[in-house]
């Protein structure tokens, strides 16, 4: 669409003349005169129920008002790493279920979602090499390892291992050995920008649909991934049979270098597997530059240290709940739930995954108590936790409120929620909505987004987007929906890594995506009818299986 209605139809709201379109007027107020022709036309759009006058109080709220980048520094810089389970997400969990409170929404708690498994935190990392000259390195321990009982130094022992026949050459000579596990990487320049927009092109090509009988890319990249997993647990098994000290690799990020590390888990969460052998993954330039020296068999000597802790203490993942209940006493148990994922990897304080979008969530209800939204129904906010482990707490949560996707036995609350909204790309501005291949929401959103054409939000498209926890929603059958996002530096810089910093927050980007999210909890939570929905899908067993 190339037309606004806040152009049409402000001007008449700020003289007093018109009540919101598809909302009820003051009946003390004098009748509205009669639309124009350009007002009458049958556009889906215009038929959509929009209150301008709550947009331009939203707007002014979220834009003018601003507390986001408040709640940004407190989920960071305070509160740092949020790995599920961990004594600092936990922490974290504690303050925003507190903070929501205080800003006055009701019915915050931390609720469980299923058992998760082991928390686990490191307080030290130093590796350094002493010979050939001393060089502090860039290092950090992969999560869910084991630390060192003490400091070890000695000469790196270089490791190859490309297929389990690799295996044999190095068997009984790396006991008590530091290994350097990998090849060396192809560190270039960058020639493109580190961050980017989406611009016309790039959202014109999310509109279009996929072209049908190509295969997703996503397929060979899961499987390429699946054959890479294998290999590295059979390295990790073999390592610890050979009583190897500590394993240090290089990123493999393979998109970052200048000293980013991108790394997740090197071990498991469950309690019943054993702990897994200390790895540390050192700076691409780094790990390279002693890996040369060794192979020009020039002596290299490294020490390392590393201190890491396994929590038992509570084996249950919680998410964090609080809403605004809803006014209408025959719509306030329904809901419209806005969600980000709140745990985090533990390199940096998960700015951009994601304390970014938790503090949008949470600022888009601030804004909506702030301007004395009274919502019709019920606006929840909730905070996952294990979403990088694979959406666990949205899964729980959807299994435990909505229905059981195996078997698609549907819960009561299931008819109950008019929709679900995410975000969980980055900080990076909305431009439109990735739609989950739902034709029944395009005139619905066109109009919610059609007041914020100025701010950039404009495209929508059929597409399906992965990897976050809308997918949770979608999988039974509800309406829920990711916003499509400007990434920024996200895919080059912060994702997963040691750079995932309070810095990287445009403010002005997190008080656009807050304000554009309230209106649409707003117009949701208010509209007679729920989001429209696709069909349910089967049981698994009869898809059989995932």
């Amino acid at each position: 669409m190339t037309f606004s209605i806040a152009s049409l139809l402000l001007p008449a709201l700020l003289s007093g003349l018109l009540a919101p379109v598809g909302f009820a007027a003051d009946p003390a107020a004098p009748a509205a005169p009669v639309l124009s022709a350009a007002l009458a036309d049958p556009d889906p759009v215009a038929d959509e129920p929009v209150d301008l006058a709550m947009v331009s109080a939203i707007r002014e709220e979220g834009l003018e008002n601003s507390q986001v980048m408040d709640f940004v520094w407190q989920i960071t810089d305070v509160h740092g790493p949020r790995l599920t389970n961990s004594p600092r997400q936990r922490a974290a969990a504690v303050w925003a279920r507190d903070a929501m409170t205080a800003m006055g929404m009701g019915n915050a708690v931390l609720e469980p979602w299923g058992e998760f498994g082991l928390g686990w935190s490191f307080s030290k990392c130093v590796v350094e090499m002493t010979v050939p000259d001393y060089a502090p390195l860039i290092a950090i321990p992969k999560a869910w390892t084991r630390g060192l009982e003490h400091p070890v130094r000695g000469a790196p022992v270089l490791v190859v291992v490309e297929s389990e026949a690799d295996f044999e050459q190095y068997r009984g000579q790396l006991a008590g050995r530091i290994v350097l596990n990998g090849e060396l990487r192809d560190v270039k320049a960058f020639w493109e920008p580190l961050a980017q927009r989406h611009d016309d092109e790039t959202l014109a090509d999310l509109e279009k649909a996929n072209e049908p009988g190509v295969p997703d890319a996503f397929v060979k990249r899961s499987n390429d991934w699946e054959a890479r997993r294998e290999l590295r647990k059979m390295k990790a098994a073999f390592f610890d049979e050979e009583g190897v000290a500590v394993v240090i690799e290089p990123d493999a990020g393979r998109r970052n270098d200048y000293g980013v590390i991108m790394l997740g888990a090197g071990g498991s969460y469950d309690p019943e597997e054993p702990r897994a052998l200390p790895q540390v993954t050192l700076a691409a330039e780094h790990w390279n530059r002693i890996a040369r020296l060794l192979v020009k068999e020039v002596p290299v000597e490294v020490a390392v240290d590393v201190r890491a802790t396994f929590h038992a203490d509570d084996l249950q993942g919680h998410n964090i709940v609080a809403e605004i209940p809803g006014s209408d006493p025959e719509l306030r148990d329904e809901v419209v739930m806005l969600g980000a994922h709140f745990d985090s990897w533990h390199p940096a304080t998960g700015a951009t995954d994601n304390g970014a979008s938790c503090a949008v969530m949470m600022e888009a209800a601030r804004i909506l108590l702030a301007v004395d939204a009274r919502p019709r129904r019920t606006v929840r906010v909730v905070l996952w936790t294990g979403e990088e482990q694979g959406l666990l707490g949205s899964k729980g949560y959807v299994k435990n409120h909505f229905a059981d996707r195996d078997t698609m036995a549907l819960l009561p609350e299931h008819e109950r929620l008019a929709a679900y909204f995410n975000m969980d790309n980055g900080g990076g501005k909305l431009r439109g909505v990735y739609m989950q291949g739902n034709a029944g929401v395009r005139s619905i959103f066109e109009a919610w987004l059609a007041p914020f054409e100025d701010l950039g939000a404009t495209t929508l498209t059929m597409r399906d987007t992965g990897g976050t926890d809308h997918l949770s929603f979608d999988a039974v059958g509800l309406p829920g929906f990711q916003f499509i996002q400007d990434r920024l530096d996200y895919g080059s810089r912060t994702h997963h890594t040691n750079m995932d910093t309070y810095e990287r927050i445009v403010p002005g980007d997190v008080m656009q995506a807050a304000t554009i999210i309230a209106s649409f909890a707003y117009h949701a939570a208010m509209r007679d009818e729920m989001l429209p929905r696709k069909p349910l899908p089967k049981p698994k067993e009869k898809e059989g299986g995932e």
